[in-house]
């Protein structure tokens, strides 16, 4: 029996396998309106086709102001709901759980396309927005955000139970909580990017208090049966900063709040920080709050091969893997897995049958 294909359970949702896609941001909505298109469709329908267990969408904006690009896929409104609406049906028609990663880009937003020339902030009339953060701190090289007011706090967590109410509603499975890479959220739970003086800045209780109020309102919205995962970057990877002790802490009082699983990544809250990255540098972080929160946790992070992907769960580093950058060079990477490790998959699709491994 193979670890990485063995079903999983959270709550009433039953995964395949453990092998699931990670956020990938994809920069690609045409008018600037946060609504998915048909290159949204078949980025990650190709993933349902190839087997994998959980489809996860790109950091998916809370609201307008929340999104990291112009560009950027949002869900603060009907028309995008629909559109997902229509993206969730093909991931369920192959077998996929289908996951949203609900967002806000923090002091990290309105920013260009990564792949052009020009980098750091758009300008406002050229579509862009002033973002927020905590503090006044800006992320390097980039403008400096407006520092969100103690009374403007309830309204994000609005906008998230909203949000992952048109989710629900759209047919997504699953939530998660983006609260890494340098993003709102974990720009809350650091001191590098938060220097608040009331209630949710200073002590880790405080800066941690805005993601858990998140949680407890999405768990209250989402009801009982819906896995909600929260993202974290478990270390800033500069000292005296945010760590992974101080994030397993945090997630062991997320996990009494609601949540459910923990999708451990690091870095993103500032640039020029070395980080020895190498196959599966990030899985040691996902052990350690699997360990010390005793919760449930997937790894992510040049997860490259099947033998490697098995090790972490079958070890039990880790319930389930994630893999980006693998995926976008195979979609039908399950497939190709199963077959290295000796897995007969009953889910091919039929049209495909002709390919499968003999």
């Amino acid at each position: 029996m193979s670890a990485l294909f063995t079903p999983l359970s959270i709550r009433d949702t039953e995964f395949r396998n453990r092998l699931w896609v990670a956020p990938l941001c994809q920069y690609s909505v045409d008018k600037q309106d946060g609504v998915p298109t048909d290159w949204h469709m078949v980025h990650l329908g190709s993933f349902a086709l190839g087997g994998a267990g959980l489809v996860m969408t790109e950091a998916t904006a809370v609201s307008p102001e929340g999104r990291i690009s112009p560009q950027d896929t949002g869900i603060w409104n009907a028309e995008q709901a629909e559109a997902w609406g229509r993206i969730v049906r093909f991931i369920h028609s192959q077998g996929a759980v289908a996951g949203i990663q609900l967002a806000h880009a923090g002091r990290k937003g309105s920013t260009w396309l990564e792949w052009i020339p020009e980098h750091g902030t758009v300008p406002i009339e050229q579509g862009g927005w002033v973002a927020v953060a905590p503090s006044a701190i800006p992320y390097p090289g980039y403008a400096t955000p407006r520092a969100l007011e103690t009374g403007e706090l309830p309204g994000i967590v609005d906008d998230f139970v909203a949000a992952a109410r048109r989710a629900l509603d759209a047919g997504f499975d699953l939530l998660e909580i983006h609260a890494a890479h340098g993003y709102l959220l974990h720009e809350f739970l650091s001191p590098l990017s938060n220097t608040r003086e009331d209630a949710y800045g200073g002590s880790l209780e405080n800066r941690a208090r805005l993601l858990l109020e998140i949680v407890r309102a999405v768990r209250a919205e989402a009801g009982n049966g819906v896995p909600i995962l929260v993202r974290f970057s478990a270390t800033d990877w500069v000292d005296d900063a945010w760590d992974v002790d101080q994030t397993a802490t945090v997630a062991a009082w997320t996990l009494d709040a609601g949540a459910d699983l923990f999708d451990i990544s690091t870095g993103g809250i500032t640039n020029g920080v070395h980080i020895p990255s190498a196959p599966g540098y990030q899985v040691p972080f996902a052990e350690r709050v699997h360990e010390v929160a005793d919760a449930p946790v997937s790894a992510v992070g040049l997860i490259t091969t099947a033998a490697q992907a098995e090790e972490i769960v079958a070890s039990g580093k880790a319930d389930a893997v994630m893999m980006g950058r693998e995926m976008m060079r195979d979609p039908h990477f399950a497939w190709r897995a199963a077959h290295e490790l000796g897995v007969d998959l009953d889910y091919y699709p039929p049209q495909y049958l002709r390919a499968k491994f003999k």
